[in-house]
């Protein structure tokens, strides 16, 4: 079993490049995003939290996603996981920053690195002048936030040794494709 993360700032298409994979690759168990689902429960967004209200959701979120990536593990032992998103995303959300964050969830990011076989990083469509504020209730960022994003999460990602960046493309159809390209690669 490999565990794949997609990964990537605002309007990359994570959630919804992970539900076509879930649709057309039954090889698949795609593990669903944990921030979405912590902030759906509590009825808020990270810009609405005071920086205790923040710090407290991420923590959450952090535990949410190690009990879903093991909780899928075992309920799927025959597939490989593609989880929308993984545990170092949150570092990116972390008010005082990666190492801050390292130390409050008593890890570093080697050990997250290595939880993970391959990372797709997938590039905001903002950088191509898409952008969908309201297709994700829990969006806040705008465009050139969402930019930004996508630059601190790559640099907390990119020295996994299985690293592949797909680019923003005007055709969402054409970055489900990518990714199902590199999906069908197994074993890499």
């Amino acid at each position: 079993m490999t565990r794949s993360v997609l990964t990537g700032p605002p309007c990359s298409g994570k959630t919804a490049v992970s539900s076509a994979i879930a649709a057309a690759m039954p090889h698949i168990a795609v593990v669903p995003e944990a921030a979405t689902q912590v902030y759906e429960a509590d009825g808020t967004r990270w810009d609405s939290l005071d920086l205790a209200g923040r710090n407290e959701r991420q923590r959450r979120i952090y535990q949410l996603q190690l009990r879903q990536e093991e909780a899928f593990a075992r309920r799927h032992p025959d597939k490989s996981l593609l989880l929308d998103r993984g545990t170092l995303d949150g570092a990116a959300y972390w008010p005082d920053g990666p190492d801050a964050y390292w130390h409050e969830m008593k890890t570093t990011r080697e050990i997250e690195l290595a939880r993970y076989d391959r990372v797709i990083f997938l590039e905001t469509a903002a950088t191509i002048g898409i952008y969908g504020l309201d297709s994700n209730a829990a969006r806040f960022e705008e465009p050139a936030d969402a930019i930004a994003n996508g630059k601190r999460l790559f640099n907390l990602w990119c020295a996994h040794p299985n690293i592949i960046t797909i680019p923003a493309f005007p055709s969402l159809a054409d970055k489900i494709a990518a990714v199902k390209a590199i999906l069908n690669k197994e074993p890499f």
